[in-house]
């Protein structure tokens, strides 16, 4: 017995263990900090998640410590196993990939409140031009101490709890290996590379696919808990696989067309809010929830109320990166940002590129060091003639340390920019300020509510910087000549039941607002989403060319598909004016009525009638594969 103990076998097995025990620690704990994201889990259910996450961090723990396992179990001359110095190389090849793996869990703790799922690799490219992720990732040690201190101790039980392979102290009285010992070894070592192939998969049998991000949704209630389920170095590698995209084939090439065309051909002229000439003005507002409206924004309130608006407005993504492609050329964002996709250098139209060919100048406008969030990059890619940035801005006293000039200042720079402009024009704007680490400038401490979430202050100030750049551009000339469209790029901190689930983590503001006509006000039933942005704006300036769009008019015109889609990884997601059915890629796993059910508490996919359903899946389905067509194909250029 004690030399089974000693074996190597035995060994690895109880490394692997202790590193499972501690992923298993650091779910709990994720749960724990994060309790307000995943309401009305029972016990049960929470066990049902934990168990289910082992099999996800078997997954990583075997792929980490691949390297380890090999060289502690691989046949080798006697003695050489126990040789200290080759002891010391497992040791580390073991220590290294397992502590840099609970590192980047770790971290997600914090940042899956931000994103509601785990940290993917386009993470590295979303920031690959920023230079504050250590200022920011040094704040947060700081800020979320308790995280720091719980990583920190996971990290000692690891390094203090790594057994080595014991060096033999007693005389070897045989010093040759026999055959059978020989044979013996190889065997295990055979053995447990292939049960370890099985455990990088996943399982075996039934489970004829390697395991995925998406297998993931067998374990919970609600896309979010995913995020519970699943740790982050396996989302990382996993992400890695999957470089190209494969176009579903749910309708032929003929069929397709019938059910969902982006391809938009312009009728003829819409005399009643024809506006050929009006100047464009896009407003993006950084992580500005519907849940903070009537709340913490008191001028955004009054511009409502003024604007043309939607019964239900929703994002199509979760990330700053996902907004520009969905609001400025009705690109979706779908399994990843557009941005960071290997389909990033197709060619793609927007509301700059197409007014521009009218005679519009055109310029985006964004106070971050320039480059930051691949903004400078797609900008360019869209048709935009100037950009705008902190280079440009040029007082960097303004800058709030972490991400960007402070709203107030770059919004009166954006406002006075304009105006040295040529009309007409069309622009757009990406505020910063309500950005986590959530300040505001000091002579402002005190100026709004705190709220009950610490974004909440931060959103006062936006607003407040907001009213300050419409006091500014109410005194231009160009003013009562422009359109503005004012919405959010995704939301952030939730509170409410109403809003921290599936349909409310995707409720933004969407607001055509003119202050020179009347047309443009009012509440309209039914849904918006980003992407209808676009072909809403070119209707209204009755732009005569064909382009392509994946939202619809929803401003001079009724919607002929009146739906809105996001991607709730790894579900896709189709809101009607009362229904939202949710999509694994293959089969429908929820329906909610979310008039009646505003917690979205009920699954009806059992009872509610096909018929009205079978419209919306239809429509999901050929604008899932019309998306991955033009992506594969470079086809969102007409």
């Amino acid at each position: 017995m004690r030399a089974l103990w000693r074996h190597p076998w035995t060994v690895v097995v109880c490394n692997v263990l202790l590193i499972m025990a501690l992923y298993s620690s650091m779910r709990l704990f994720c749960y724990a900090v994060n309790g307000a994201m995943f309401p009305n889990v029972s016990g049960a259910h929470l066990w049902e998640m934990m168990a289910g996450g082992m099999r996800f961090d078997l997954t990583a723990v075997l792929y980490l410590s691949s390297l380890y396992i090999i060289g502690e179990l691989l046949p080798l001359p006697l003695g050489w196993r126990e040789n200290k110095v080759y002891q010391q190389v497992l040791k580390w090849l073991f220590l290294v990939p397992n502590g840099l793996g609970i590192l980047v869990n770790m971290i997600d703790i914090v940042y899956i409140r931000f994103t509601d799922r785990r940290t993917t690799c386009t993470f590295f490219s979303e920031f690959a031009n920023d230079n504050n992720l250590w200022r920011i990732l040094g704040q947060g040690i700081f800020e979320y101490w308790y995280v720091t201190l719980f990583g920190l101790a996971v990290l000692a039980v690891l390094f203090w709890g790594f057994r080595e392979t014991p060096n033999s102290t007693k005389p070897v009285l045989d010093q040759h290996l026999t055959l059978i010992k020989c044979i013996f070894q190889w065997v295990v070592f055979v053995v447990s590379i292939y049960f370890s192939v099985i455990g990088i998969r996943g399982g075996f049998g039934r489970y004829t696919r390697p395991i995925t991000i998406s297998n993931a949704m067998q374990y919970v209630n609600t896309p979010r808990e995913t995020a519970l389920v699943l740790n982050t170095p396996f989302s990382l590698m996993k992400s890695l696989e999957n470089t190209r995209y494969v176009e579903p084939q749910y309708f032929s090439a003929d069929e397709l067309p019938q059910h969902m065309n982006p391809e938009n051909k312009v009728q003829g002229t819409r005399d009643k809010v024809q506006g050929t000439r009006d100047n464009i003005v896009v407003i993006i507002l950084e992580s500005f929830s519907k849940e903070y409206i009537g709340r913490y924004t008191p001028f955004l309130d009054s511009l409502l109320a003024e604007s043309l608006t939607y019964e239900y407005s929703f994002a199509s993504g979760r990330k700053s990166i996902d907004a520009m492609p969905s609001i400025l050329s009705s690109i979706p964002s779908l399994i990843e940002p557009y941005i960071v996709t290997p389909y990033s250098t197709n060619s793609v139209s927007s509301i700059a590129d197409c007014l521009k060919r009218k005679g519009y100048q055109t310029a985006f406008f964004h106070g971050a060091p320039n480059g930051s969030m691949g903004f400078l990059a797609y900008a360019r890619s869209a048709g935009f003639e100037q950009y705008y940035g902190m280079d440009e801005f040029g007082d960097k006293s303004e800058y709030d340390g972490t991400w960007a000039i402070w709203d107030e200042p770059f919004l009166q720079y954006y406002a006075k920019t304009m105006s040295t402009m040529q009309e007409p024009f069309m622009t757009a704007v990406f505020t910063a300020s309500s950005h986590h680490p959530f300040k505001v400038p000091a002579q402002y401490k005190d100026s709004f509510p705190k709220g009950s979430l610490p974004i909440h202050k931060t959103i006062g100030y936006a607003d407040y910087a907001l009213r300050r750049f419409f006091e500014t551009a109410s005194q231009q000339p160009w003013f009562e000549r422009t359109l503005f469209v004012i919405t959010a790029d995704h939301t952030n901190e939730l509170e409410t039941p109403e809003y921290t689930n599936a349909k409310g983590l995707y409720e933004v503001p969407i607001a055509f607002y003119h202050p020179h006509s009347s047309f443009f006000k009012g509440q309209r039933e039914g849904v918006i989403s980003q992407t209808d942005i676009m072909p809403s704006v070119l209707m209204y300036v009755d732009y005569d060319e064909p382009f392509v769009a994946f939202g619809e008019d929803a401003v001079t015109d009724i919607k002929r598909h009146p739906y809105a889609v996001c991607y709730n990884a790894p579900l896709y997601q189709i809101f009607s004016d009362s229904l939202l059915v949710q999509f694994d890629g293959e089969q429908v796993v929820a329906v909610y009525d979310f008039r009646e059910d505003k917690e979205l508490k009920e699954n009806i996919k059992g009872t509610i009638a096909p018929e009205r359903t079978a419209p919306m899946v239809d429509y999901l389905k050929a604008y899932i594969q019309q998306y991955i067509h033009r992506m594969i194909e470079d086809g969102f250029k007409v």
